[in-house]
């Protein structure tokens, strides 16, 4: 079926759809507003703002999306596991960004295949909560749930959820893209000059040799194809690049849903590539009924205790009519659970005859905590589950294509092992994350090189 039919058609199955009719759903992860007239004013206030993203944005991620499920890309995600307020600013941002960049040109380079660039930033302000409510000697208040509904100070004021946060979000999230737009149309990511990607750690690194290596050999390949066609190569100036957030306050995301101009159905034009977190995917739930009636390429996370036949009334749900480019699963079953878990949800869906693109998130199933309080993940259990998913889906017939990891290019610590062994004593020199531990800058080079490894020794 075409993209242009299925389209068409998806879009005659949802009559009775609206932006706001997941209100009729149970609505979980949600907070809850001590002022609803204030809700409503703020998202009056959203929807006459401008956009974040363009429809035509949308729709040429989506086509590569469709192309990564043919294994003609490979997607690479990441980012904050949650953005803050107080980190929109041009180092934090450039360094992502620098990071992001590095991780693709040793993925293309190694895996001769597009990587199409998705950051889980500009809108990853919001977060699930194991509890609506945190005590601490005694005193009860409203769990820290994102910048984007409270903060995380424990007083009353700063956990009382506030609507006015989510303006203060979408000015940071235009903020923050219109940065990231800027530094690639001015030639950030050149890749004429790789080299000034340069994070401070490369030449300490124990990748800094091949990393070195690999930037000159592209380098070099790039002068020999000018010298060919006798001129420079524009179209190396710059890369595409589209954001991501998990789409778990549903106020705000009704209120950048959108019609557009000579184009059917409907956009959340806060976003290129919104997802449904593990804890919010019932199949009843709100935010399944949300994402069944936007026309963005979306996401769900699969944990380990989700049945085959659960997971195909999800694909039905939200793809019904098989479009291309339109769905990511994004599995996320931890090291020690993804080689019995993964398999009957690959088979089933192969059964099926479904078309997905099978993501890796290999951060979310290794979280624990250490002897001395800090919650962590360790890079064997990253890198065992990512090997391990390459391996499962060969097996299966299927095809892993992409990742979906949270990282930063800061020099934190807070993810435990890697090259540089980083151990518990370790955590406690610079754990800044408010949610969630996450790869440092030179974990995640090493976890592109990593990928590139495992595939070639698949193919």
């Amino acid at each position: 079926m075409s993209t242009a039919n299925a389209t068409a058609i998806s879009a005659s199955r949802t009559p009775d759809w609206a932006p706001d009719s997941w209100r009729g759903k149970p609505a979980l992860q949600m907070p809850t507003y001590p002022d609803a007239a204030e809700l409503a004013a703020t998202q009056e206030e959203l929807r006459a703002l401008p956009p974040l993203v363009t429809s035509r944005e949308i729709l040429s991620l989506k086509q590569q999306l469709a192309e990564a499920q043919e294994g003609e890309r490979f997607l690479l995600q990441g980012g904050d596991c949650a953005e803050t307020f107080a980190e929109c600013n041009s180092d934090v941002i450039s360094n992502r960004l620098k990071v992001l960049l590095q991780m693709s040109l040793v993925l293309v380079h190694g895996l001769k295949v597009p990587v199409v660039r998705v950051g889980r930033f500009a809108g990853q302000y919001a977060k699930p909560r194991s509890a609506d409510t945190e005590t601490r000697d005694g005193v009860t208040l409203p769990s820290y749930r994102g910048d984007i509904v409270n903060s995380p100070e424990f007083t009353g004021q700063a956990r009382r959820p506030d609507p006015r946060r989510m303006i203060k979000a979408h000015a940071r999230s235009a903020m923050t893209m219109n940065f990231v737009r800027s530094l690639i149309d001015g030639g950030f990511a050149d890749l004429h000059h790789p080299e000034y990607w340069g994070l401070g750690w490369v030449s300490q690194s124990p990748h800094a040799a091949d990393y070195q290596k690999m930037v000159a050999g592209i380098g070099d390949a790039v002068r020999f194809m000018e010298t060919l066609a006798g001129r420079r190569m524009q179209s190396l100036n710059r890369v595409d690049f589209y954001t991501s957030h998990e789409a778990l306050l549903l106020h705000y995301e009704e209120a950048q849903t959108r019609q557009v101009p000579r184009a059917d159905g409907w956009f959340n034009l806060s976003t290129h590539f919104p997802w449904i977190g593990m804890r919010t995917a019932a199949l009843d739930g709100a935010h399944l009924e949300y994402f069944r009636g936007i026309r963005n390429p979306v996401a769900v996370k699969v944990g380990p205790s989700v049945t085959p036949d659960q997971l195909l009334r999800v694909i039905d749900a939200l793809n019904p009519d098989d479009e291309p480019g339109r769905l990511g699963l994004i599995h996320r079953m931890g090291a020690e659970h993804i080689a019995d878990k993964l398999p009957p949800l690959l088979d089933a869906v192969k059964r099926e005859g479904r078309r997905v693109l099978w993501i890796c998130d290999a951060m979310h199933g290794n979280t624990e905590s250490t002897s001395n309080g800090y919650k962590t993940r360790q890079f064997k259990n990253i890198r065992s589950e990512i090997e391990q998913a390459f391996d499962l889906h060969e097996a299966a017939g299927t095809r892993l294509g992409g990742v979906h990891l949270e990282l930063t290019g800061e020099n934190v610590t807070e993810c435990l092992g890697g090259a540089r062994q980083l151990t518990e004593v370790d955590l406690q020199r610079d754990y800044r994350t408010t949610v969630d531990p996450r790869l440092n800058y030179e974990q995640a080079l090493e976890i592109a090189m990593l990928i590139v490894r495992k595939r070639g020794q698949l193919t």
